[in-house]
């Protein structure tokens, strides 16, 4: 192979990385987002009781749970990049739902589907990535889903630095809830995760076509 081949190939295998890497930036963002969104979400619901807080941030490691168990048996069953699109859509679904939640259960369900997602992108996408890298370089490739978890970790935080506002000491439940923040603000929070996950979603489809390219141009 000469090196202009030798350079084509990469390119298609570092694209087919950073787009199955793309689960690992949706799992640090939803990691996260949620801090931010905290004290604006619980004004909305006017959550008091410290179990249903609780409840609240940690629904999704319900479904992180299940959607780490289930995601041996859909990667033997289904291959690899079925699941990782239907992560996508669970990832996309999540997003949604808490940004429009009209009730606590309906956010508290959207939240474990997210959860879904993160289990299966957590398991698969770099499996998936392990699997397209030559032998002598996997180990950088897979290290790129780690990182982008990190980038969706940083932009989870940036995302809630432009939206919230500090709340004010002593400010009640029915101050914040008054306020854009209150309103608004965190719905945005959570929806903004749509737009990587439907980016995750629609380039998830090429990547056969795109690993077929690398194993043409050796």
């Amino acid at each position: 192979m000469n090196n202009a081949q030798t350079h084509l190939k990469m390119g298609y295998v570092w694209t087919i990385c950073l787009v199955a890497a793309c689960g690992g930036l949706l799992f640090g963002y939803d990691w996260v987002v949620i801090g931010g969104a905290k004290p604006f979400y619980e004004a909305w619901f006017s959550i008091t009781d410290p179990a249903q807080s609780g409840w609240a941030m940690s629904s999704a490691l319900v479904g992180c749970v299940f959607g780490a168990l289930i995601s041996g048996w859909c990667a033997d069953k289904l291959g690899r990049k079925l699941p990782l699109i239907l992560s996508a859509v669970l990832f996309s679904a999540s997003a949604w739902g808490t940004a429009v939640a009209s009730s606590f259960d309906m956010f508290v369900v959207y939240r474990i589907v997210g959860g879904v997602g993160i289990g299966l992108a957590s398991a698969l996408s770099p499996l998936y990535i392990a699997e397209v890298s030559p032998a002598e370089k996997r180990g950088r490739f897979v290290a790129v889903n780690q990182l982008t978890i990190v980038i969706g970790v940083l932009a989870a935080q940036l995302i809630n630095l432009m939206i919230a506002e500090p709340v004010e000491t002593g400010a009640t439940q029915q101050m914040i809830v008054e306020t854009w923040n209150g309103q608004m603000g965190w719905r945005w929070m959570f929806g903004a995760e749509l737009v990587p996950a439907l980016a995750f979603l629609v380039l998830m489809f090429f990547c056969s076509r795109i690993a077929a390219l690398a194993y043409e141009s050796r």
